[in-house]
């Protein structure tokens, strides 16, 4: 199954973010992807902790960043983040981090999650959480 839509958020870079030079980290883009993916789900109503406390997660089982330019100390960003492809096993997204005051594109990358139970097995998502996400 392909479902496809995309989402976008805002965030700043936080001092706690940054090296000496006051540029952001380069694990912080994958923070920044997550968050992206987080709110993605949510504006489906569908909350990670409510999928936990089911027993379903929702590991990483790859990741890519292509870093472009450094995201510096306050810069506003915005995040925006694609599915690209959703089935009861898996589901996988595109980001982009932007520079919001120039545009420019910060870095992208793409993250494919699979949803597994507490023990690590992959499991398959109840027919109702497939749906929510689908739509």
């Amino acid at each position: 199954m392909f479902a496809t839509g995309m989402i976008e958020i805002e965030t700043r870079v936080r001092m706690a973010e940054t090296d000496l030079m006051q540029v952001a980290h380069h694990a912080n883009y994958l923070r920044w992807f997550e968050m992206a993916r987080v709110e993605y789900l949510r504006a489906r109503n569908i909350v990670l902790k409510d999928l936990i406390d089911q027993g379903i997660l929702f590991p990483i089982r790859d990741v890519q960043c292509d870093y472009k330019k450094s995201a510096r100390y306050d810069d506003e960003l915005i995040i925006c983040a694609q599915l690209i492809a959703f089935t009861k096993v898996k589901i996988a997204f595109t980001y982009k981090v932007l520079r919001k005051s120039d545009g420019a594109i910060l870095a992208e990358g793409a993250t494919t999650n699979v949803f597994t139970d507490t023990a690590g097995k992959i499991v398959r998502l109840p027919e109702a959480i497939f749906n929510q996400i689908r739509t």
